[in-house]
């Protein structure tokens, strides 16, 4: 058997006094909020069901026995969360209670709630959910509607049974706790794979290639690479995970996928991730596949030019790791900041405005989600080497007073006194090369979603607007030197 040495073991040593210097883990006050937080979750579930239920005609009675139960996933319940995280929560309601119902009564009981500010129901999203803030803790509440007339205290999602004729919308939205138990349970040694991630996650956010929406690994697929290893080396502390976890994808062969066990044939008609089959799946450049039935790739978004950078980064880390083994170098030079807004000569500044707060939020995601696609669409032109999206958007709310002045920040020129909320370093990034959407030429109805209106401050005529800026940092094919003519680049 393979164990780690007293270096090796040093070395995790020191790993987690670097990352609890960082402020990764949370509080002891911290943890307590949380655990009440999610038991008034688990109550106002449960009166969901029985509001739901008596609306349904039921008796009360029976109405009380319906139940309704939450599961966490995701950073919390693998136990990888820090300070501040945000919690997924997933409620189980029985089949009489639509998902339509759920988001209403929910949505309106959380109104009534003191305790919850930044409400925000998306129940169009591909999982739907609601965010939200509950006692300072953020949440994400999905829900997932099982085939059954209650919900039991001891319900368990690890039986494929409780999937069948169930929509897709639950489907997804269970598996999210599925996913992460399964990965709990297939990892040889939990605390070691915990703080091994815990690496993971942060060199990762620091290297800003973690964002699932905009075409890097989300949280769950770099659980389960960080899994994958533990798996190959069920013994090796969590410094020597770290360390081949970098070995070994800087030399994986993609699109070979990352497997924590084979897939599966279920329970119902759902389709499950085979690239012998569909020609969709083929298409996946670094796949990695979740282990709960139905299996699906959660790397599915990676674009040629995320993958390239992810690429450089695993290299980059693998040197770094090198040295700290070799004594030459410490755990936070791992997490150093990338300084994406000095490493392009040319960016693209994509920017959306709304006039009224909620609809901005909707129109934020809906962007966010179509980001990649508009990187593949110009990736397919041939005139980019790479295409570097930057993982978050820099958010902004003005006040205005004329509708000249509205439109210019509505294209990217943001009022003087508010530019130090940009950070400094994109200032020599977007000076080259910029672009806007047709809102910079006065087209309101592509910025403002119909029917909605200004939000206003006071009696004095001023407005508010909502803006997001998102970038890609670009690099252009060489030009041909042997043409003259002067190069245009389609940004349509």
């Amino acid at each position: 058997l393979d164990f780690s040495d007293k270096h090796e073991e040093a070395l995790a040593d020191d790993l987690l006094a670097t990352l609890k210097s960082e402020g990764l883990f949370e509080s002891e006050d911290e943890r307590k909020t949380r655990e009440v937080v999610l038991g008034k979750i688990d109550k106002l579930v449960k009166e969901v069901v029985y509001q739901v239920s008596l609306k349904h005609k039921l008796p009360e009675s029976l109405a009380r026995e319906c139940g309704g139960k939450i599961f966490t996933f995701g950073s919390y319940r693998l136990g990888v969360h820090g300070a501040g995280a945000d919690i997924d929560t997933l409620c189980v309601v029985p089949s009489h209670v639509r998902r339509e119902d759920f988001f209403e009564c929910m949505t309106e009981m959380l109104k009534a709630r003191s305790e919850v500010t930044e409400l925000a129901p998306v129940p169009d999203a591909y999982v739907p959910v609601i965010k939200l803030q509950f006692s300072g803790v953020d949440i994400d509440m999905t829900v997932g509607v099982l085939q059954q007339p209650t919900i039991p205290e001891d319900l368990e999602l690890s039986d494929n049974n409780i999937l069948r004729s169930i929509d897709e919308h639950s489907v997804r939205s269970v598996n999210g706790s599925r996913v992460t138990d399964e990965i709990l349970r297939l990892v040889p040694n939990i605390p070691t794979f915990r703080l091994a991630l815990r690496c993971i996650k942060l060199w990762a956010k620091r290297r800003a290639i973690y964002s699932n929406s905009v075409g890097f690994f989300g949280g769950v697929a770099w659980a389960m690479a960080v899994a994958r290893i533990c798996q190959m080396y069920p013994n090796k502390c969590a410094s020597t995970i770290v360390a081949r976890f970098f070995v070994v994808l800087n030399k994986w062969r993609w699109t070979t996928p990352i497997m924590l066990k084979e897939i599966e044939n279920g329970a119902g008609q759902f389709r499950v991730w085979n690239p012998r089959l569909y020609p969709g799946d083929r298409g996946h450049r670094m796949p990695i596949i979740t282990p709960a039935y139905p299996s699906m790739c959660a790397t599915h978004n990676v674009s040629q030019s995320t993958k390239q950078i992810i690429e450089v980064e695993i290299k980059r880390g693998l040197g770094i790791v090198d040295k700290i083994i070799k004594g030459e170098a410490s755990w936070k030079e791992l997490f150093e900041k990338e300084e994406y807004f000095r490493e392009y000569k040319f960016y693209l500044q994509v920017n959306v405005s709304s006039l009224n707060n909620d609809d901005h939020k909707k129109l934020h995601g809906f962007v966010e989600s179509r980001l990649r696609f508009y990187v593949a669409s110009l990736e397919i032109t041939g005139q980019f080497m790479l295409i570097h999206p930057y993982i978050k958007s820099f958010d902004h709310s003005f006040k205005y007073k004329t509708e000249e002045e509205a439109q210019r920040i509505r294209a990217g020129f943001l009022p003087a006194e508010e530019s130090t909320s940009v950070p400094e370093s994109t200032a020599d990034g977007i000076s080259e090369a910029s672009a806007v959407p047709d809102t910079a030429n006065g087209d309101k109805s592509a910025s403002t979603p119909e029917h909605s209106e200004p939000q206003t401050d006071g009696d004095d005529g001023k407005g508010n607007i909502y803006t997001s800026a998102y970038y890609l940092g670009l690099v252009l094919v060489k030009k041909d030197r042997s043409s003259a003519d002067q190069r245009r680049v389609d940004l349509s």
